[in-house]
Formats: C-alpha cells, structure tokens, sequence
C-alpha cells in the first residue's frame, strides 16, 4: 500500500472499514492509523499494523440552516454536493474537493478564505472521536474541551475523528477570480496582505527571466476587481459559477492522470513561516530552487494567513504557508535527490522559526 506522496510503502497486517462508530471504536483502541483517501505526503496514512479505511463513514447525517454533520471519510465534494442545492458552502475549502472531511480536520485544512474563516479545522462545530481507550466522545467547545481542541489539526495523536457538524454560509453563486503578476515574494505577501477579497492564494512560476509571482484574489458576488488592487495593473479577469470555481481542480487533476503525472512520487514540503522573514526565506530558498527540482507538474505555492488557528495546529505569529509541491517526473530530479532538497528546506525553515505542515506526523506502532 502507498499514499499519494507514493515514497513510503507498507503493508497492513489488517484493514478494517467500519460502518459504525462503535467499530471504529474498536479499532482505535487497537492502535489502527486512520486512512481516508491516502492522500498524505510522508506515509502518515500507511502502516504495518491495522488500517482503518474511512471509506464506510461517509454518510451525510443532517443539513441545517449553518451546519452540515457528516462522516469523517465523507470528502469535500460530497458535502458540496449536499449543501449548494440548499445554496450553502462550508467557510473554507481545500483547493482538492477529493479529500476526506476527517483527514483535512486531523490536518488542520488550509484554504483560500482561510485569512477570512481560519482553517477548515476552526469551522468544524463539534466532532466524534473514536479515543485510543475504545470510546467514542462528542466534543465542542462546551464539551469535552481539551479533546476538540487536539483531535483538530493533531494528526490522530489523541483518537480517530469518525463524524463532523460543519459550519454553513450562503454560497455565492458566482466569482469574480482575478490574477496578477507580482515581480517578488514581498510584493505578493504584501497583496495578500492589503487586497479584500474573500479567496487569496499565490504561486510562483518559471519565467523566461528566473521567476514571477501570481496573486490570485476572488470575489464572491463580485462585479468588479477587489480593492487593494495597485492602480494601472493588469489582471487576468474571469467570472465563474460558485460550482466550477470550487471544482477548479478538476480540468488539471484529469490532465496529470492522462499524463501519468498523478501517479508519480510527491515529494511535498511545506511550513507555516514566520511573517517578518517569510519573503526573504522565500526568495533564497527558490535561488536554489530550478524548475528540475520541481518536476514537470510541480508547483509553488504561498498564501499568508493572519487569523487564529487551533491550538494542536502550531504556527508562528503571522504565518505564512509555504510550500513546495514537487513531483518526481522522469527526466527531472530524481525523487531521492527531492527529499534530500526537502529535508535542508524544512531545518533551514525551522532554524527561522517555522513550523512544518502538518506539524505533528501521526505513527501508530505496528
């Protein structure tokens, strides 16, 4: 068995798929490391011991006014399914809809409105935790506080999550989505920093000269480019339904698999860095940085967030999350060399006062 980082290969002496939470109970209490859609980097999903696949705790259980519960291996895109005909949305989406609820929660989940919403893992109202004891607990911030508050973004250290009541908002049933080149790492952190937008992200990509930087920042409802703008530049304006900004993936995804891309090693490395250095840090570490290194579908991604997180996420004041998606495409660096690069990322990131994303890897004994 491999997960989507596709470096690190294990084989489970045993797979359970509970449909019930008493038997995810059971196997927590058994040591078992939670596997939705094994989209994990560094085998965090993988063991040698028992597996517990989420896939039989998918049901949507009840859609209210501003609340969604759901099963932890429901994904993203099945709770999209069920709350946009009700003209509903969760805060805060991960650019991947293929994702389980339960894993983006026990990861944190980063977003592009999470400087507006916070994480995915700051929305989540109350969950059901299968404990290492065998027990299955209800926790919010009224009830069993101390365990709500490390079962989100704690990577399993403290119990399976098995089910989530979600936050709703009205969804929007258009975008106005706008792109603008940035000629430094400062420049763009400064964008996201003074644009009002309800959806910020930024990359940086290869350039006939080195390298340049995008902002893209979203409206919903929007009419006209964000305010925060610089006056006189240029941006790539596109309208889109709710729907297919939200699913944007989608096109990209299809093409990689096509590709074979998809299906390569993924050798991620990304860090929550600290504000103040983050533009620097950014610009050195891509000095070093050649398209190679990357891969043929590798991306940079960078997006600044200045809200709360929760307390098992740890983060410096001000973070920045930085990441370096590589791909290990043939003809490319190979992915050994990759993880070699990854590692001096990650100490030089810390050495500044970085936390690595996610912050605590999960490894149950096997």
């Amino acid at each position: 068995m491999r997960d989507f980082g596709g470096l690190a290969r294990r084989t489970p002496r045993e797979v359970v798929r509970p449909a019930i939470d008493r038997e995810a109970a059971a196997a927590a209490r058994r040591g078992a490391v939670p596997r939705g859609r094994g989209h994990s980097t560094g085998g965090q999903s993988l063991t040698g011991g028992v597996s517990l696949d989420t896939g039989g705790l998918a049901a949507v259980h009840a859609i209210g006014a501003d609340r969604i519960s759901v099963g932890a291996g429901a994904t993203w895109r099945d709770v999209l399914a069920a709350t946009l005909p009700r003209g509903l949305a969760p805060p805060v989406l991960t650019d991947y809809l293929d994702l389980t609820v339960g894993g983006t929660l026990s990861a944190g989940g980063v977003g592009g409105a999470s400087h507006v919403h916070g994480t995915q893992a700051c929305n989540a109202l109350d969950l059901d935790v299968a404990t290492r004891d065998g027990e299955i607990v209800r926790c919010s911030p009224a009830l069993n506080r101390p365990l709500y508050d490390a079962v989100r973004g704690g990577m399993g250290r403290h119990g399976v999550i098995t089910r989530a009541t979600l936050r709703l908002v009205p969804a929007p049933r258009h975008v106005l989505s706008c792109k603008v080149s940035c000629e430094s790492a400062a420049e763009l952190l400064g964008l996201q920093g003074s644009v009002r937008a309800d959806h910020l992200s930024g990359q940086a990509k290869a350039a006939e000269a080195g390298r340049r930087y995008e902002l893209r920042a979203v409206l919903y409802e929007g009419e006209a480019p964000p305010p925060g703008l610089p006056a006189g530049a240029e941006a790539e304006v596109e309208r889109l339904p709710f729907a297919e900004f939200a699913d944007r993936m989608r096109p990209d995804v299809e093409e990689l698999i096509v590709l074979g891309e998809w299906d390569r090693a993924h050798p991620w490395a990304m860090a929550f860095l600290p504000g103040p250095r983050a533009a620097a840090f950014i610009e050195r570490t891509l000095d070093a940085t050649g398209p190679a290194d990357l891969g043929l579908s590798g991306l940079v991604l960078i997006k600044a967030l200045a809200v709360p997180r929760t307390p098992a996420l740890r983060a410096p004041a001000d973070p920045v999350l930085f990441g370096l998606l590589r791909t290990a495409s043939p003809g490319y660096t190979p992915a050994a060399d990759m993880l070699d690069a990854n590692g001096r990322f990650l100490a030089e990131a810390t050495a500044l006062g970085a936390v690595p994303y996610p912050a605590v890897p999960y490894r149950a004994s096997c």
